[in-house]
């Protein structure tokens, strides 16, 4: 018997509202009706930094249910509402856009911020079974009545080999609040990274980037390293989760000093009201959420926003048949931290993947 060797589709997607949830098992039965039967297990990939995939475990802890999953992400939301005051979307600050790129650059620092507190995914590995859907987040899908155009690509396979895993130490910044951009040539990691990628033909897998055990306070993500999104408005959620969903959050731009115990109190204020919305939404205990919320409340940013210790990036063949890792335009690999490292030094872990 013949091995069924990987196969990859790529699909078109139109979002009908700004958070939409596109089940992508319901498009792959019309495309190719037998793929999801022929393969055990799918690697969805996003192209994109205000959209992706939510992990397999947590769909699974919420039933598979869109309404669930749209609860979810509505109290990232909360945590970052839209206009609030955000450098990124401050596009006169932007000097990398042209006059006409500031007239069509979309004002979305929230959906960036929801992408990587909720800690969505821009490749997430799902074992395909019956009847439970896929979904495709997107944060950012509609933007002054104008549906985006989005594109993921799926990749079926029945097993997974790994072929090898390399540590990679990186220097880091001497600040206790910091983002790192993986792909920055000073920091010679990405180039290293293709290097060690060139000695292992692949044709379809993955590649995960992971933080060891070992190297605590800090997180990897995928998205845009813009330079005030990254280091004006992700590290002020780092220093204070609420400073963005408080309902004076524009006074507290204004002046930061002036009012910071009811700022607090009013972002606990809307995630008590927000708390009530889950319950019915989510049928769950309310003795059991105040108690998760009590934690909640009394946590770092750090601690309860749902940031990754890895990320799984699509390798796959180039127009030139070649393999090679397949990344969206603006999609770059980022390591966060909220506490200095040691020695100001890091290890990332590679860990190299061939699907079969």
């Amino acid at each position: 018997m013949l091995a069924v060797l990987p196969e990859a589709l790529t699909l078109t997607l139109r979002p009908q509202s700004r958070l939409d949830f596109i089940d992508i098992t319901a498009l792959l039965y019309k495309q190719a009706p037998a793929f999801l039967q022929t393969y055990r297990y799918g690697l969805y990939y996003s192209y994109h930094t205000t959209a992706g995939y939510p992990e397999q475990r947590l769909c699974e802890r919420l039933g598979y249910r869109r309404e669930a999953l749209e609860a979810f992400f509505q109290t990232f939301q909360h945590l970052f509402p839209p206009e609030a005051g955000y450098r990124h979307d401050r596009l006169e600050l932007r000097q990398e856009l042209s006059e006409i790129q500031r007239r069509q650059e979309p004002r979305n620092a929230d959906a960036h911020l929801t992408f990587i507190g909720a800690g969505l995914l821009p490749g997430a590995v799902y074992r395909h079974l019956p009847g439970k859907p896929v979904y495709f987040v997107d944060l950012d899908g509609v933007y002054e009545g104008h549906m985006r155009t989005r594109t993921t690509t799926v990749v079926g396979f029945n097993r997974a080999e790994l072929l090898a895993r390399q540590h990679f130490p990186l220097p880091m910044p001497c600040h206790r609040i910091a983002s790192v951009n993986l792909c920055d040539s000073t920091l010679g990691f990405w180039e290293a990274l293709q290097s060690w990628l060139r000695t292992y033909p692949v044709s379809y897998g993955r590649l995960d980037l992971m933080l060891p055990a070992e190297e605590t306070h800090a997180a990897l993500t995928v998205n845009e390293y813009e330079t005030l999104l990254m280091r004006h408005d992700l590290a002020e959620v780092l220093r204070n989760p609420f400073r963005f969903m408080a309902q004076t959050g524009l006074h507290a731009l204004q002046n930061p000093h002036a009012v910071p115990a009811k700022v607090l109190n009013y972002a606990k204020y809307d995630l008590l009201r927000l708390t009530n919305e889950l319950i019915d939404k989510l049928h769950l205990q309310e003795s059991l959420l105040e108690r998760v919320l009590n934690k909640f409340l009394a946590l770092s940013a750090a601690r309860f926003l749902r940031m990754k210790r890895s990320v799984t990036l699509l390798i796959g063949p180039n127009d030139q048949g070649q393999p090679s890792l397949h990344r969206g335009r603006y999609q770059t690999p980022i390591l966060i931290q909220w506490e200095r490292a040691p020695h100001d030094r890091r290890i990332v872990e590679a860990r190299l993947y061939q699907f079969r």
